[in-house]
């Protein structure tokens, strides 16, 4: 056999019986447990959008319900299905809507589909013949006159298989129970319940009036290349509100949310990561000083220095294959948990993970290793003959501040490739770098100035605080880490129910909670009457006018002109307008004037939507409205009480301007939870009408956000996990000093009872002080999440700070006694000669 591969089999012996040595004299437990817990909590997400990824690539068809969607906010030119058709496509329309199903006095606001015959042209619907019963593939569309309901509308409205259901002016008969579509997607429409009819019932509903929203949507399959020349001819040819949806791109939304899903998920798994690194670089720090003496013998007795690298090199590069192994088995099974979170988010079975998280996952663990263990172990290698005789070594202290900042660079690095996002990645590198540096000048500022209180506190509290200010980096280290640690929870806890409470609070209890849009002209004084009648006020409706902003200033303007993804949107739909001659409740007067009764062109515009799309005071508009342009000035700018749940428009017209545009109505109420058969009566008497519960729909996008709150406090665990390991790296960083410290004392006649309370003290202050740090800054962190982000009145409660505090002591105070109450009751004799 080659002799180099004699020497290196030889090498990896060795390494692997020094690694089975070191992990049975516990040299690498908490190193091993760091690398576990940073590599579980990468490939737990890592697998579970791997999963995600496989299935939108398999299953794009069948959420597109074809091979290419053209969608439209307005009704669509026959044009687009007659090129499909020429090119031996073939094709189906659906529409999409929202309206109010009813079932004698119960009514409910769904989610409306109407398909023609053929749909979908890829993947399936799924009916059952009733509630809880088996389903099957469907076998076409519903019959005309008929309908399917999915179980949650079926169940909300207590209906069952061969019951009436009113959908606007028609009633249809409920031929089964729906429950499953492949391409239902994941936005606001498909978080209601659902139904879908056949589409040439739609006009006979007389749901479709001017002002509805309707995404009206052709799907086209066919061959490969058919499909492609027809994207080709199409995409040159969209209007505004047209878009076309493949493969590539298929039901964005859904991507969307999930992208938003996976980037909360890496952030809570990135901060694990940062928090193992620490624990890697503490746990090495201390294998070093443990095995310097060793290394200085074998250089005695012929060791080269590479030889000594080659071992060590050999038997991280073992233990960091093992840990990676342990690491992906553990995350592989934690992505079944967030499969269960945020399955029902993605709307169709996942496949199984592929291989490439298992790669990342030892990658991470051996890039952990090289950027945290390497330049440690490289003083390993070096270590000189003559430390057998003397103990100091010029030049190991000088070399540490480089060894942690090539750590610092490649944990960088490795932040920013698994955010997968520059600007994510950049984010989370400089808020780190800024909190540890706040963190770190407080928490020093903090070390020097228990010196002032040793005089006039008791001697067990003295010996503590005096054993902080002899080891400040080790103290600033974990104050650092437990800091992080905490701030993070407290965030994810306190603070976030602190936000959710001033958002309910800044919303009046009186606010309006049901919307009524699809109001008629025609129907304005019969709804007054309604409401007279049912000894309910006449309520405010307002006109709104459906238009697209094309011009500022004469200069056409569209999409690709903004950055911002939101003005994107905007610019891209149509605006809800109104006219009117009085300051809407609400509404304030920031600049400008308001234009009342004036007789001249003028428009009133939302200040953040100014802000937005960068409108300014004197600024001309102008809007396409149902094929007429309407232009004037900016006139005035207001702030909109949004909290006050009642109706808001962007733009208000004055007097003049929009009456001659086809308008429906809309109108809010508060409705008492005692009087909820009103609704029903309502829409009984104007079918047409559509009744949004925003109660109902806050719950049930707070129950999505709750998903995803939970899924990050799961990925989050690690973190904690990874913070205690830290405290435990730090504390053992320092318990060869600490044990001769306290063999020495005692030797001296110090007794048990003194020096548990100097290690009580020393454990409570540092808690002390890392808690209080996370306090105040997950409280600084709230202020700044809610009035700039959240735009709510939050103030900071010392309840973080006093929590934080007390969880800091708490934590700190028992993982510092368990790893620490052993030396005591071990003889100073036992202590010192194990040192020497």
């Amino acid at each position: 056999m080659n002799p180099t591969a004699l020497s290196l089999r030889a090498s990896l012996a060795l390494s692997w019986r020094m690694l089975r040595r070191d992990l049975r004299a516990g040299e690498l437990g908490l190193l091993l447990v760091a690398l576990i817990i940073a590599v579980a909590s990468l490939t737990s997400v890592g697998f579970f959008t791997d999963r995600v990824a496989q299935a939108l690539g398999r299953e794009a068809n069948q959420l597109l319900g074809g091979d290419l969607v053209l969608v439209s906010d307005h009704a669509l030119d026959p044009a687009w299905r007659q090129e499909a058709t020429s090119r031996g496509l073939q094709s189906v329309v659906s529409s999409t809507f929202t309206s109010m199903a009813s079932r004698g006095d119960s009514a409910q606001l769904a989610g409306v589909k109407a398909v023609e015959d053929g749909h979908p042209l890829r993947g399936a619907i799924r009916i059952a013949p009733g509630l809880n019963q088996p389903d099957a593939p469907a076998p076409g569309i519903p019959a005309r006159g008929e309908l399917w309901l999915d179980e949650r509308l079926a169940s909300a409205l207590g209906a069952k298989v061969g019951d009436q259901i009113g959908l606007g002016a028609s009633s249809f008969r409920m031929a089964a129970v729906l429950s499953f579509e492949s391409d239902r997607g994941a936005n606001f429409f498909s978080l209601l319940p659902r139904l879908i009819f056949n589409a040439a019932d739609l006009p006979a509903t007389g749901l479709i009036q001017p002002g509805s929203r309707v995404v009206h949507r052709l799907h086209v399959a066919g061959e490969a290349k058919a499909v492609a020349g027809f994207d080709a001819w199409a995409r040159p040819r969209l209007k505004r509100g047209e878009s076309l949806e493949n493969v590539d791109n298929a039901r964005p939304e859904v991507r969307s949310i999930l992208d938003r899903t996976e980037r909360f998920l890496r952030f809570a798994a990135m901060l694990a990561v940062v928090l193992a690194a620490v624990a890697v670089g503490l746990a090495t720090r201390r294998f070093v000083e443990r095995h310097l003496d060793g290394c200085a013998v074998m250089r005695c007795v012929g060791a080269s220095q590479s030889r000594l690298m080659g071992l060590f090199l050999g038997e991280f590069a073992l233990l960091g294959l093992g840990a990676g192994a342990v690491g992906c088995l553990i995350g592989f099974g934690v992505q079944f948990g967030l499969n269960a979170l945020l399955g029902s988010l993605v709307g169709f079975p996942l496949p199984a993970p592929g291989g490439w998280p298992v790669v990342h996952g030892l990658g991470v663990s051996l890039l952990l290793l090289l950027g945290f263990a390497l330049p440690p172990l490289i003083r390993l290698g070096r270590v000189p003959t003559l430390r057998v005789l003397r103990r100091e070594w010029d030049g190991m202290a000088a070399r540490e501040g480089l060894a942690w900042a090539a750590g610092a660079l490649v944990l960088a690095a490795l932040l920013v490739a698994i955010a997968r996002d520059w600007l994510l990645g950049a984010a989370v590198v400089g808020g780190f770098a800024l909190a540890f540096a706040v963190y770190g000048l407080v928490g020093w500022a903090a070390l020097a100035a228990l010196g002032r209180v040793r005089g006039v506190a008791s001697s067990g509290w003295r010996y503590g605080i005096a054993s902080l200010k002899r080891r400040p980096v080790a103290s600033l280290v974990q104050i650092l880490a437990l800091g992080m640690g905490i701030t993070a929870l407290l965030l994810l806890t306190l603070v976030r129910s602190d936000l959710l409470a001033n958002w309910k609070q800044a919303t009046p209890i009186d606010a309006p909670n049901r919307f009524v849009i699809n109001i008629q002209p025609e129907q304005l004084e019969p709804v007054r009457e309604f409401f007279r009648a049912e000894g309910r006020p006449a309520p405010n409706l307002q006109p709104m006018i459906r238009g697209r902003l094309v011009a500022i200033n004469g200069r056409p303007v569209g999409p690709d002109d903004y950055a911002e993804d939101r003005a994107k949107r905007l610019v891209d739909r149509d605006f809800n307008l109104s006219f009117d001659t009085r300051l809407p409740d609400g509404n304030s007067v920031v600049e400008g004037l308001w234009h009342g009764q004036a007789s001249t062109p003028q428009f009133s515009v939302e200040q953040g939507l100014a802000q937005t799309l960068g409108l300014s005071m004197g600024d001309v508009l102008t809007f396409e409205i149902a094929g007429s342009r309407s232009e004037a000035r900016i006139t005035s700018l207001r702030k909109l009480d949004w909290d006050s749940m009642r109706v808001n428009f962007f733009v208000i017209a004055g007097p003049g301007m929009l009456e001659s545009f086809p308008a429906s109505y809309i109108t809010s109420f508060y409705l008492p939870a005692t009087k909820m058969d009103f609704a029903n009566r309502l829409v009984a008497a104007f079918p047409n009408f559509t009744v949004i519960d925003v109660a109902a729909v806050i719950s049930q996008i707070q129950g999505m956000v709750d998903q995803l709150i939970a899924a990050v406090q799961f990925v989050f665990g690690f973190a904690v996990v990874a913070g205690v390991i830290v405290l435990f790296g730090a504390l053992q960083s320092t318990h060869d000093e600490r044990e001769k410290e306290l063999a020495i004392l005692r030797t001296l006649g110090a007794r048990n009872a003194q020096l548990r309370a100097a290690l009580l003290a020393e454990f409570a202050v540092l808690g002390l002080i890392a808690g209080g740090l996370a306090g105040v800054g997950a409280s600084g962190i709230g202020w700044a999440l809610g009035h700039f982000v959240f735009k709510l009145p939050y103030v900071p409660d010392v309840l973080p700070v006093l929590a934080g505090a007390l969880a800091g002591v708490a934590v700190v105070t028992l993982a510092g006694w368990y790893g620490t109450r052993h030396l005591l009751a071990q003889p100073p004799l036992a202590s010192l000669r194990a040192l020497n």
